[in-house]
């Protein structure tokens, strides 16, 4: 292990840059030295971080040149796009937040509970998958290696915090009977069936990359999936409903033994005292929780499942932040 690993953080005044830069603090590595990275609006101002007053520094073409040995990106598909080809030409590697590398088939799609080894195998770039996926494949993957997946369908309840700060304002100027600047209509008392830009095939870009990132990380290439992605007046947390066609046929109990053991969920499901997971239980925690696990007497061997996680933290920074932790004990 090195004596000193140089991270920067790419995006660091943004929201989940801000959540990442919490993550960090809790995890205190002793071998890292950071360095914050903004843009131009944002460059010249103080953070304080890890009991330190860090100077927000524009981010630049040249500022590669200070030999990072990783890099977090949070700033968007942009940003991402024009600056980790010159982070990686100057042997950094990066973890991406966005959705520009997700699906190029030379950068691995990571969520460490899964498949952590194909980050080992990465030529300069590690994509963070969306924060809608990374809850969804975590309990699936464990029923997947036992039961086989033969068809899933996703329903999606997910918070304002993950259109960003923007996404925000607009829920709390809507309960105050502003309009809208961020989404179409008021997120304030509504539901919107409409996260990203439309297809032409009527599903959204947000439902395709659930879709997609899926396949990708359980590598299931084929496996049929669909989605509806709803955007709900929650400040933070996404929820989803996930039902399951599995090849073969399961026992409940031991569907729920194989969840309860899994790395990185946590199982809450007690029906009869009403518990379940829910949005604000979920807020600050790293783990993906799990409840409402039963079957789907609708087709042969169906499973209904209600997932619950913190979006900005395991559904972006935290994520992120654990492949970067791996990658320096490795």
């Amino acid at each position: 292990m090195k004596n000193k690993y140089k991270v920067a953080i790419v995006g660091a005044s943004g929201i989940v840059g801000r959540t990442a830069l919490k993550v960090l603090e809790e995890k205190a590595f002793p071998n890292v030295e950071y360095t914050l990275f903004c843009s131009e609006k944002s460059a010249g101002k103080k953070i304080e971080f890890l009991g330190i007053n860090y100077i927000l520094q524009e981010l630049k073409e040249t500022s590669f040149n200070k030999n990072f040995d990783y890099a977090i990106f949070c700033a968007g598909g942009d940003v991402s796009k024009k600056y980790i080809p010159i982070a990686v030409e100057h042997n950094c590697v990066c973890i991406d937040n966005s959705s520009i590398y997700r699906m190029d088939p030379e950068v691995p799609l990571v969520v460490p509970e899964i498949n952590m080894q194909e980050a080992y195998k990465n030529k300069g770039i590690i994509a963070n998958p969306n924060c809608s996926t990374i809850q969804a494949v975590i309990p699936l993957k464990p029923l997947d290696d036992k039961y086989s997946i033969k068809r899933i369908v996703y329903s999606t309840y997910q918070a304002v915090s993950g259109a960003g700060r923007e996404g925000i304002e607009d829920l709390e100027n809507g309960i105050n009977g502003f309009p809208p600047k961020k989404f179409p209509h008021p997120i304030f008392n509504n539901c919107l069936p409409h996260i990203d830009v439309f297809t032409e095939d009527g599903y959204t870009k947000e439902e395709h990359k659930m879709i997609n990132e899926t396949r990708k990380i359980l590598n299931r290439p084929d496996l049929p999936i669909t989605a509806t992605t709803v955007r709900v007046p929650v400040l933070n947390c996404h929820s989803e409903s996930i039902n399951v066609e599995f090849e073969k046929d399961f026992d409940l109990y031991d569907v729920k033994q194989l969840l309860q053991n899994f790395p990185g969920i946590i199982l809450v499901d007690d029906t009869e005292k009403n518990y379940y997971p829910i949005a604000t239980k979920a807020d600050g925690y790293d783990e993906v929780f799990v409840g409402r696990v039963r079957k789907d007497f609708s087709v042969k061997n169906g499973l209904n499942l209600w997932v619950v996680a913190d979006n900005l933290r395991k559904g972006a920074a935290s994520n992120a932040i654990q492949i970067l932790e791996n990658l320096i004990n490795e």
